[in-house]
């Protein structure tokens, strides 16, 4: 059994610009590939760790207004940013972080704008 648990409300904030009020969701990932080290005469694969190659998925609720979801994202496309997630009293910093693309309109009649960017790479810290 878990010994300590939160509610999820995390913030987020790109680029020094808070996205909190915008954003429904994030997942931050922590990752290092793997790569192969077997060797002839091995009867089990093993592997050491290769580069680092974080991400970071969030889904905004799109908003075209100065200072907005939009406002804030575009000129970031092609470019390396700063993202800050602050969850259960960790913040976790993911720097100099590639922004590869941004749906400029995802809309279903009735239902409010989404857009889930994905961020890749960097240097993730924690503190």
């Amino acid at each position: 059994m878990a010994t300590t648990t939160y509610l999820a409300n995390p913030t987020i904030t790109v680029n020094t610009k808070s996205l909190t009020d915008q954003c429904k969701s994030v997942v931050l990932t922590k990752a290092q590939e793997a790569l192969e080290t077997t060797a002839f005469g091995s009867t089990n694969r093993t592997y050491t760790g290769g580069l680092k190659n974080h991400t970071l998925t969030a889904t905004f609720l799109m908003a075209y207004g100065t200072d907005e979801t939009w406002d804030t994202l575009t000129s970031l496309v092609g470019s390396v940013t700063t993202v800050v997630v602050a969850a259960g009293g960790k913040n976790f910093n993911l720097g100099n972080t590639y922004l590869e693309s941004l749906d400029v309109v995802n809309a279903n009649l009735g239902e409010l704008s989404e857009v889930e960017v994905t961020f890749t790479g960097g240097d993730l810290t924690e503190s």
